[in-house]
């Protein structure tokens, strides 16, 4: 099939670049044909694997195509970005128009056989709207709920176009419900196909002693990863016993208070930065301990990336992560109670020192298995980690697309 990949921001960072960067070396090597349409900062151009270079197209942001910085999925951003509910009626016009443009670039010579598109949101109700004969099937990955809830403004406009997509990808069973639900959609046409990881990358090896325990969180620099409250927790934990890899960037003043927070802790707390895949899985590799304390996930990829390369866990007890390790989680895996919550993904103020409790408890009581076991990590979880390879990932995928052509054929 000749497959046109539609993504609304930078596809060389946050979970779903990763996920379709998979997408498309999968597609590639069944031997679809592939065009990549996604949205950039002005003048970049991301370094991909897949596809070739003149099979891709950009919607350039910061006064090309569309003025003001790239507007994020999420928030909070791991690079400079702006919100979809800060968008005037005249930037919603701007930001369609622009993407529409390039979609009629791109569609007439290249002529798809499917459209995937990422996230419930403007780009795919926009795609569907415009080219009503062509299927489409869209994966969703857990922001497009949010910015659904907190953007009361735009349901509309979102409805229009994803309520007839022929097929939508979830992450997880919760995801698919929430999907069904918030977008009216047949429960028929939501497909749970998981998240995926690369075994080549992320894969277990001897870790060091425990002198200190090692630990990483990966992601963003926000508030809404609970990364201030992380940092806090660990502060009331003898600091001889561990040490923080925080892997990740952010913009703005959440990312400034999380720095700050890091660097009240000295040593303990190393900042790396964004990295890529490669030197995450590295990093992996040589820690004992993963932490995501984050209020709002869809399947989050690196707790099964952690997972595969022999970390113990702790995570908040979200219904993604929850359906993951399973609803009696297994050795070497400590899901958090989440506090109350205000906007998907803001802890109320009542419930943070709770919270930080909670967490604190349960990175202690890691550290100290780490420590008894002398660093040797957990009995991995095969059968999860078989079912995540992304060549299974993308078969579900691959099924929901040869049905979705069916349908429209039939």
């Amino acid at each position: 099939m000749r497959i046109l990949h539609l993504l609304s921001q930078r596809p060389d960072s946050t979970g779903s670049g990763i996920y379709i960067q998979a997408l498309l070396r999968e597609a590639a090597a069944a031997g679809h044909e592939n065009f990549l349409l996604a949205g950039v900062p002005r003048g970049e151009a991301p370094d991909l694997s897949e596809p070739p270079p003149q099979s891709r197209a950009f919607v350039q942001f910061d006064g090309v195509d569309i003025e003001g910085r790239i507007v994020g999925m999420s928030d909070v951003m791991p690079y400079a970005s702006r919100r979809f509910r800060d968008l005037s009626s005249g930037e919603l016009r701007q930001y369609e128009a622009a993407f529409a443009a390039l979609l009629g670039e791109v569609v007439d010579p290249f002529q798809p056989d499917l459209i995937h598109s990422h996230h419930l949101w403007l780009l795919s109700s926009l795609a569907r709207r415009k080219l009503p004969g062509v299927p489409i099937v869209t994966s969703c990955h857990g922001s497009d709920l949010r910015q659904f809830r907190n953007c009361p403004q735009l349901r509309e406009r979102v409805l229009s176009g994803c309520r007839n997509l022929d097929a939508v990808c979830a992450l997880s069973e919760a995801m698919r419900r929430d999907v069904v639900e918030l977008y009216g959609l047949p429960p028929e046409r939501v497909h749970v196909v998981g998240a995926g990881y690369d075994h080549r990358l992320f894969r277990p090896a001897s870790k060091p002693a425990p002198t200190p325990v090692e630990i990483v969180y990966a992601g963003k620099l926000s508030r809404a990863k609970g990364v201030p409250w992380l940092l806090r927790a660990l502060s009331r934990i003898e600091p001889e016993s561990w040490r923080l890899h925080l892997v990740g960037s952010g913009a703005g003043a959440e990312a400034d208070e999380c720095r700050e927070l890091a660097r009240n802790l000295g040593g303990n707390v190393i900042i790396h930065g964004a990295v890529p895949q490669p030197e995450l899985a590295t990093r992996l590799r040589a820690a004992h301990l993963f932490v995501l304390p984050s209020f709002f996930e869809g399947l989050p990829l690196v707790v099964v990336e952690a997972l595969a390369s022999g970390c113990r866990v702790v995570a908040t007890d979200l219904p993604g992560i929850r359906e993951l390790v399973g609803r009696d989680p297994r050795d070497g895996v400590t899901l958090v109670p989440l506090p109350r919550l205000k906007d998907t993904d803001q802890p109320l103020q009542q419930d943070e020192e709770s919270f930080i409790q909670h967490l604190q408890a349960a990175l202690a009581r890691e550290i100290e298995q780490v420590c008894k076991a002398g660093g040797s990590p957990p009995q991995q979880p095969r059968q999860l980690l078989a079912a995540c390879r992304w060549s299974g990932v993308y078969g579900r995928i691959a099924s929901v697309w040869k049905n979705a052509r069916s349908a429209r054929e039939a």
